[in-house]
């Protein structure tokens, strides 16, 4: 059994400490850690989730009664959950999101349509992980690699909760903020929550005085829909592509005929990927004939998502509309600071309103990395707009 949501589960969270006012969370409020979930009774008959991500590093658990009462006043509730927490985003006019920290996984965005109700946009789904553990996949992500000139890579996957702005009378952010101890980079993170759309803001920080990075990868959003063969991508017309393997990665929902033992290290970090992302490179070794490059241009400005398809689009308009007839929904896809768009659609053949009723979407650096000099910033963003009102 499984849930399409993490607000279905009965979290029932640990007490903790009170941390003092000085102490050293005072600024950064939450360990960089992995989120591992003990076992809890739930609704569903599954062990707590958990998201899967790097070896743990001993860090103290996050306080949640501190955080509460550091942001309180803000829109903003948290939960624990084992050692890790949920925060939850709500404003007076309906719209609520739900980010699971330390990983910076939101799972769920709750926008109010023109009949009402709140629809979920974001497909979340609890899988059962390795020794049954439950395993949170889809919902929005962070997919991305830094690397230095020297060779060594990192990706942001723990965050740590720097600050919280706003109210829930027009629009909330949360910043959150991940490093890595043998680099010079910093990225920043900031969710913005406003009445009609949810904004995923990234910073990059190269503090380094001789040495540039490139940042790599994808924002993935889990668009729910209740069907691919009743959705729509409208304005791609003209637009160049690449075909791709799909992006896999512990957070991305996986239908059953995609090779599971691509994981996520894997994915990002092996001498497959620098042939996925750089297909031009000689990194690794020669592509057969059946290994080139298949491209094209869109024709289709209405198009239809029935089939399976994998593609990274490098001309693609800023904002993209995705239409669910089923649903009797829209989405509109803005970006900004990406040069590319990647879409997958696990195609039709799966049940209406199951787990694989999704198109996963997102501006990109795949193809070509952004590439970050010393002393620099560079900034990218993701807008999901509901026009549903």
């Amino acid at each position: 059994m499984a849930s399409n949501s993490l607000l279905s589960l009965n979290l029932n969270p640990t007490p903790t400490s009170k941390l003092p006012k000085d102490s050293v969370f005072s600024r950064t409020h939450l360990p960089l850690s992995p989120l591992r979930l003990k076992n809890r009774e739930l609704s569903l008959s599954l062990p707590l989730p958990r998201v899967a991500s790097t070896p743990a590093i001993p860090f103290p658990p996050i306080n949640v009664n501190y955080l509460g009462e550091e942001f309180s006043g803000h829109g903003v509730t948290f939960e624990g959950i084992g050692e890790s927490c949920v925060a939850k985003l709500g404003l007076d006019n309906g719209s609520t999101a739900t980010l699971v920290l330390p990983s910076g996984l939101v799972t769920s965005y709750k926008a109010p349509m023109w009949h009402g109700e709140k629809l979920e946009i974001l497909q979340t789904f609890v899988a059962e992980g390795e020794d049954g553990e439950a395993l949170i996949q889809g919902g929005l992500s962070l997919e991305f690699t830094l690397e230095g000139e020297d060779g060594v890579s990192w990706s942001p996957r723990n965050w740590a909760l720097s600050d919280i702005r706003g109210s829930s009378q027009d629009s909330i952010q949360v910043e959150l903020l991940s490093s890595d101890p043998r680099s010079m980079v910093e990225v920043k993170y900031i969710l913005s929550l406003q009445e009609q759309t949810l904004s995923s803001e990234i910073e990059v920080s190269n503090s380094s005085s001789s040495s540039s990075v490139r940042l790599r990868g994808s924002i993935i959003d889990h668009l729910n829909v209740s069907t691919p063969d009743a959705t729509y991508a409208i304005g791609l017309e003209g637009s160049n592509f690449y075909m791709r393997p799909p992006i896999l990665s512990n957070f991305v929902i996986i239908p059953p005929d995609v090779d599971q033992d691509l994981s996520f290290g894997k994915l990002w970090e092996d001498l497959p990927l620098k042939r996925f992302l750089y297909p031009h490179d000689n990194a690794g070794r020669k592509k057969s004939e059946e290994e080139e490059d298949i491209e094209g241009e869109e024709e289709d400005n209405y198009k239809r998502l029935t089939e399976e398809m994998s593609l990274v689009y490098t001309s693609a308009p800023t904002y993209l509309t995705i239409i669910d007839r089923g649903r009797r929904n829209s989405v509109v896809v803005g970006r900004e600071g990406f040069d590319e768009l990647y879409m997958h659609s696990p195609g039709s053949r799966h049940e209406f309103y199951s787990k694989y009723a999704y198109i996963s979407v997102g501006p990109s650096a795949i193809l070509k990395p952004m590439m970050v000099g010393p002393g620099d910033v560079w900034r990218g963003a993701q807008h999901l707009h509901n026009p549903n009102l």
